[in-house]
């Protein structure tokens, strides 16, 4: 188990940024991919995007390629998710998630349990 702190979340206007981090407490960071998932109002939570263990692998939803970038500190046992070019349809919480790549990637259709969830942080896009 990997605990998971989220933070960076606010609000921000259309077109603007926003840069959320996700820290670890435990000791096996660099062992976990990490994912970052958005939910919003009414809808399903899906995979904004993904890297490995070491950062060599990404993965991102075809929303936001292109204007999201995943990236990791190891020694700092943080992920980050830099967002670029907010649009309203990007209001949603954001949850970081620690499991392994392929169950980060299948999760929008297996939902097999992920090995750690942060609390999510909140990021409300206005126009």
């Amino acid at each position: 188990q990997v605990p998971l702190v989220e933070s960076g979340g606010g609000l921000v206007q259309a077109g603007g940024s926003l840069k959320l981090s996700c820290a670890s407490t435990g000791r096996t960071f660099s062992q976990y991919a990490m994912g970052w998932f958005r939910q919003a109002p009414g809808a399903e939570r899906e995979l904004v995007a993904a890297c490995s263990g070491s950062g060599f692998s990404t993965h991102y939803a075809d929303s936001v390629k292109g204007r999201f970038t995943i990236s990791r500190d190891n020694a700092k046992n943080t992920v980050y998710l830099q967002m670029n070019s907010l649009k309203r349809e990007d209001t949603a919480v954001y949850y970081c998630a620690a499991a392994s790549f392929s169950a980060l990637l299948g999760y929008e259709m297996r939902r097999d349990p992920l090995d750690a969830w942060g609390q999510g942080t909140l990021v409300t896009v206005s126009s």
